[in-house]
């Protein structure tokens, strides 16, 4: 549990939504503070330096400490030998494949996050710039991005100036990924998720790959950030998953269900947002409920994200299972889990306890409770993995425990895929750890000979 504290700030979205009367924020979607047991601290994600970051000196002397603290805080700029104020140097480089809803919503989250440690530098989409641009800055369920989002050229469009490449290929053995030094990829087609389609991407040149969605073959990790992202090191493998948003929404508060009252057996119904998998009106489909028109049914369709919790929580393998029922809604969804648990006599102000416990704690940005009788359209762009309604906890009997949880299954998820790359940037070679906070006490840990360092006696 201290490990998902200690990445609290890490992992908190900087953008995270407050009522506009409490926090005077300007966006459209704001988040009903009523919601949280205990207000989010919006904290920083902490800017990493990678080891190719260009340290200056004055008059090829080593670098001192002051030379060192400029460095980290000012970077040079394309083309200039001179250092300038802005942002940390030396960002790994990323790669989005495939520029749909988790492509976009990847983006803008990463967009909102200050002193990333990532930097976008090219997007694969068969749109092209036009599409790219269009759709990034027109948002049906966003709204109209902020950012100033314009088509450079033929190949790259920018958003707030800064240039982002776009390629079109279907074939990532084909991308250029070599070239353009990437680091990382995100890849959000839902296509290539078992080894040999994601590894192409290793094949050609990146160095890490996310997968978006449940990955196919047990040779790839999942993490879910709450749950065992302190389980991943950068060399335990190099293609990982994120496994998918219901996951996400269900593990965190799973995990506290487990923890505090032990979980003996369990089904969830999630009641899910129509996707892009399904049709908007009749037509062929793999899966005949999915073949029929997406905004007219409600659509029973299969779901392994509860049995997929045991991925990420081993010890309940066997004991969840679950559906979906997918509705006409476009976004927003509901998980519905009814456990038997091994603690007796709990009422559900215990639950609801030990959630808001845990949203306070080790579980803060990606967990929350909201006792307002609120509906779907109000956990739009809700930064956290999951939030529990706490008036529709129910106990049966002495060992039956039924929990609800909202989930914004685009938005919410893609914080914590940007919160995943985080995590394999920080823990990529060269780059150093969190330090005390001390810029001083952290330079003279390696430099104690130093002047600065130097501690005499009185």
């Amino acid at each position: 549990m201290a490990t998902h504290a200690a990445l609290a700030s890490s992992r908190i979205p900087t953008n995270t939504r407050l009522p506009a009367a409490a926090s005077k924020s300007s966006s459209s979607h704001s988040y009903p503070s009523q919601c949280f047991s205990k207000r989010i601290e919006v904290a920083e994600f902490s800017g990493l330096r990678s080891s190719t970051s260009v340290a200056y000196s004055k008059n090829a002397r080593e670098a001192s400490f002051y030379d060192v603290v400029a460095t980290q805080l000012t970077p040079k700029t394309a083309g200039s030998s001179t250092p300038v104020r802005g942002e940390t140097v030396a960002k790994l480089k990323v790669a989005i494949n495939g520029f749909g809803r988790i492509g976009r919503n990847f983006l803008r989250c990463w967009h909102g996050r200050k002193d990333s440690p990532l930097d976008v530098v090219v997007v694969n989409d068969s749109g092209g710039v036009k599409n790219a641009s269009h759709l990034l800055k027109y948002d049906s369920m966003l709204g109209t991005f902020k950012a100033e989002v314009k088509i450079l050229d033929n190949e790259t469009i920018t958003v707030d100036g800064k240039p982002i490449k776009v390629v079109s290929n279907r074939d990532p053995l084909k991308l250029p990924w070599a070239e353009l030094g990437i680091d990382i990829v995100i890849e959000g087609t839902g296509v290539f998720v078992d080894g040999p389609g994601a590894g192409k991407h290793i094949q050609a040149g990146a160095k890490k790959v996310i997968i978006t969605a449940p990955a196919k073959g047990a040779d790839i990790p999942t993490y879910v950030v709450g749950v065992n992202e302190g389980d991943y090191g950068h060399d335990v493998a190099n293609i990982v998953s994120n496994a998918s948003c219901t996951t996400n929404c269900l593990a965190p508060f799973v995990k506290v269900l487990d923890e505090e009252f032990g979980i003996v057996k369990g089904t969830m119904t999630t009641t899910h947002s129509y996707t892009g998998d399904q049709r908007l009106l009749d037509a062929s489909h793999r899966d005949l409920r999915r073949a029929r028109a997406a905004a007219l049914n409600i659509v029973p369709t299969s779901t392994g994200a509860a049995k997929a919790v045991s991925l990420v929580l081993p010890q309940l393998k066997g004991k969840l299972n679950g559906i979906a029922l997918r509705v006409p809604t476009p976004n927003v969804s509901v998980v519905d889990l009814v456990i038997n648990v091994a603690k007796k006599g709990i009422s559900a102000e215990d639950v609801n306890d030990a959630f808001r416990k845990a949203a306070d704690g080790p579980l803060k940005g990606i967990l929350a409770v909201c006792d307002v009788p609120l509906v779907s359209v109000d956990f739009r762009c809700s930064d956290v993995s999951s939030t529990i309604d706490s008036s529709l906890t129910m106990v049966m009997g002495d060992d039956m425990v039924k929990v609800v949880a909202w989930y914004d299954n685009e938005w919410g998820y893609s914080q914590r895929v940007v919160d995943l790359a985080h995590l394999v940037a920080s823990k990529w070679p060269g780059v150093p750890v969190q330090g005390s906070g001390d810029p001083l006490e952290d330079f003279c840990q390696t430099n104690p000979a130093d002047e600065e360092c130097k501690v005499y006696e009185a």
